[in-house]
């Protein structure tokens, strides 16, 4: 809304008109495209005029003040001071000079390679991430992100460029061992799994966490897939598993951006801390040693009621800060697993599938993406294809792998072990090598690494016929 009030902190004058906002976390939320969450808490821009205008205004802001100007005071947050006490401000100094658009257009040009982004990351802080994220195009977001280079590893090399990795998802509605193991079967008969075979309990406790996790293990070894297991229970409940001498090999947790949003997810930096320790003490890794697996989404910290009136996108790129500190092997958005209540429709959920990788990439994060949507909002499988398109170009380390597509435990939609195949195949992109090798061994692949044999190989023959002889 135009005004020339004084009480504003930053102000744009058009045409005569002022418009102004009451501090950077308003400038921010009136800046960043139109989402219902941000809506819902009565932080968004109230017109196409004057979100345009913010932007204008953010674009001149100039980084150094996201260091001074603190969205979430410094004694009230341990993100935020996780996030300025970790501050590098050697990797800064490239960058310290521009304002959020200078940074835009830096991160556009031919000085912002490969190696450079790599040595400014841990001089760009969430905020500004966030910031610059939302004066950028959808193009503009996939171009840096396809630059932003994130290689970690565990059983394989997960992010390498010209690689598509997926998580293997089996969840079952009652954890029926058997409906398990077939699912698996499938996804891997598929080429998927090779970022993690990682099952959502429906019976979340330690006891059936740790049969899970033997389970998943006893199928790895078997077939010695270079692959690794998750069972994505909370964060406690992995500890309790490793201290019973369970085959842990990856620590779940979702995670948010503010500490009020943690606490009430029942962990905090300590408790990540200690659990990381914990799955490096067992050595289980055989090429690396990244061991935390997160999950994120925007809206998390709105549901909480911990957003401290930041915009959803803001508080999402905050929750990087978190991820980066433990080195995870991978990262990943639920992009649209929350609801309509904070992704309305297929657009908002697409924009902000292409924001959270941006985002997390320019941080230098493992960043995959859990590319999906609810039944009760306005999107359909097309726009999960047009997504995972936009991604898989943009370089997204990873994306799910679901029998058909539906989730039919945690009831809700996402990408089936084809659409792996179908990305793979139209760009060009190739598991983990060390998964790929496996598979052509195995003869899953033939001689041509896009193409899947039409014969079950013999290793899995034994296992199908007894799974089939049980029913």
């Amino acid at each position: 809304m135009a005004n020339d009030n004084t009480q504003y902190r930053f102000r744009h004058t058009v045409g005569g008109r002022t418009f102004g906002f009451k501090n950077l976390a308003d400038l921010m939320a009136k800046a960043t495209p139109a989402r219902s969450g941000d809506r819902l808490a009565g932080v968004a821009a109230e017109t196409a005029e004057e979100r345009a205008i913010a932007q204008m205004t953010l674009a001149d802001v100039p980084l150094k003040l996201f260091l001074e100007d603190l969205l979430i005071p410094y004694e009230d947050d341990e993100i935020t001071r996780l996030i300025i006490d970790e501050h590098d401000k050697g990797a800064f100094s490239v960058i310290s000079h521009l304002t959020v658009g200078g940074f835009r257009d830096w991160l556009l040009s031919d000085l912002a390679t490969p190696i450079t982004l790599e040595r400014i990351r841990l001089g760009v802080t969430p905020e500004m991430a966030a910031a610059v994220c939302k004066i950028m195009r959808n193009q503009d977001l996939i171009l840096v992100s396809k630059k932003c280079h994130v290689k970690t590893a565990f059983r394989n090399t997960i992010g390498l460029p010209g690689h598509l990795s997926t998580r293997l998802q089996p969840n079952h509605p009652t954890d029926d061992l058997t409906g398990i193991a077939a699912s698996i079967l499938d996804g891997l008969m598929y080429a998927n799994g090779d970022a993690v075979i990682g099952i959502n309990p429906a019976t979340d406790n330690v006891a059936q966490a740790c049969r899970l996790m033997n389970m998943m293990d006893e199928v790895i070894q078997h077939y010695e897939i270079p692959t690794q297991s998750c069972v994505l229970t909370h964060v406690t409940n992995t500890i309790e598993c490793i201290e019973q001498g369970a085959p842990v090999d990856l620590v779940f947790q979702s995670i948010g951006g503010t500490q009020a949003t943690n606490d009430s997810f029942g962990f905090n930096l300590a408790t990540l801390a200690e659990a990381r320790e914990a799955a490096l003490s067992l050595k289980r890794g055989t090429v690396g040693d990244n061991v935390m697996y997160f999950e994120t989404g925007q809206g998390s910290s709105l549901s909480a009621n911990a957003h401290h009136n930041l915009d959803q996108q803001t508080c999402e790129a905050r929750a990087y800060a978190v991820a980066r500190k433990f080195k995870p092997l991978l990262v990943n958005t639920v992009v649209g697993f929350i609801g309509p209540e904070y992704l309305f429709d297929g657009k908002e959920i697409t924009r902000a599938g292409l924001e959270d990788h941006f985002c997390a990439k320019l941080l230098g994060l493992p960043m995959g993406c859990d590319v999906c949507y609810t039944n009760h909002a306005q999107a359909d499988q097309n726009d999960m294809d047009n997504l995972m398109t936009l991604l898989a170009v943009a370089g997204c380390t990873f994306i799910m792998g679901i029998p058909g597509s539906d989730d039919i435990m945690l009831n809700y939609q996402t990408t089936s072990f084809h659409d792996a195949m179908y990305v793979r195949q139209a760009l060009g992109l190739s598991p983990a090598p060390e998964f790929d090798q496996w598979l052509k061994h195995t003869n899953i692949f033939s001689d041509d690494q896009f193409t899947l044999n039409h014969k079950i190989p013999t290793a899995f023959e034994t296992s199908l016929k007894r799974m089939l002889g049980d029913h």
